[in-house]
Order: C-alpha cells, then structure tokens, then sequence
C-alpha cells in the first residue's frame, strides 16, 4: 500500500545543506509512489540571490518560503495525495510553521551529519546555488529535532539508498506504508 491511502501525509527530509534533503527526498517519495516537491525551488528569487552571495537569511526572508512550502502541502493532502517536500526546516518555529500549515499532518525525516561530511559532500557539487560559506551558518541555526514528535533522524553516513531505506523503515514505525 502506498502513502496515497486514505490518510495520506505530507513528510519533509529536512537539515542543513549538503545532507541529501533532495536526493534522499526523491527516493522516498518514488517509494511511497507519492509527488516530490523541490524546496530550494520554492524559495522567491530574492532568497536565492541573497544565499548566491553568501549572505544568510533571516526568519524574515524565510517566512514566505517556508509558506509557499505549507501552501504546497496542503493543496497536495487536500487532493487527498500525499507529498514529500526538501526544506531545512532549521529552527523549531519553521518545523511548526509548517505543522500548523497541514493541520499537524506532517512528519520530518532529519538528516544528520558531522560538520566535516556536510563539507564533502558540499565541496563536491557542482551548480548548486548555496555557497559552502553558508554551512556555518545553517549549524549555528540549526535546533536539532531530536524529541519533536513525527520526527525520525537519520545518519547520513552511507549512500543515498541507504539513507532512504532507513528513512523509509523508521517512517513506517510511524505509520507510513
């Protein structure tokens, strides 16, 4: 049975850059057979440009992002589909945001890892917009989830596949099939 059953829920694999949000996140939603939704995508082009030159943002500078991500949540769950989205979703607030934006139907896959992985891994892409200066920042603001209901954290620590087969394992423990 896939997330699109009766109750389908909406999921973000959320963390810092260089942490797989997008490629993990295309896996598990390709497994429950259910819309993956980009979240860098989503941001407005004035967040994009701030991140190219290396400036953080701020909550203000989130916020619509972070809505736009809630408003295509909801439009997703409310065709009775389930969705999964990328978003960092770094700080508590964020997180309930974007809970609040779905009625509380929401689950977060967080990927975890060391500061020199996330350097790597951000070290080896090629055409991203998000500059590894940035890094610093995002673990600075980071509140890890840790305790948050509807969250299962993941070590980053092995090939994309294996990060999704263990997301995939602790989300149906939360009721994802």
């Amino acid at each position: 049975m896939s997330a699109q059953n009766t109750h389908p829920h909406a999921i973000i694999v959320m963390g810092v850059s260089g942490c797989g949000k997008s490629s993990v996140g295309e896996v598990v939603a390709k497994a429950l057979a259910v819309e993956f939704a980009e979240g860098d995508a989503l941001h407005p082009a004035s967040n994009v440009e701030k991140m190219s030159k290396g400036t953080p943002l701020t909550d203000e500078d989130r916020f619509p992002w972070l809505d736009i991500i809630g408003q295509t949540m909801k439009a997703a769950l409310d065709r009775n589909e389930g969705i999964v989205v990328s978003c960092s979703a770094l700080k508590k607030s964020y997180r309930d945001r974007l809970r609040a934006a779905v009625d509380g139907n929401l689950l977060f896959v967080y990927l975890h890892g060391s500061r020199e992985l996330l350097i790597a891994r951000m070290g080896a892409r090629k055409g991203h917009f998000m500059p590894l200066s940035l890094l610093e920042n995002q673990l600075a603001t980071l509140e890890v989830p840790t305790g948050e209901a509807g969250v299962v954290t993941v070590d980053i620590d092995g090939t994309i596949d294996e990060i999704a087969k263990t997301a995939l394992r602790d989300l149906k423990a939360l009721g994802i099939s």
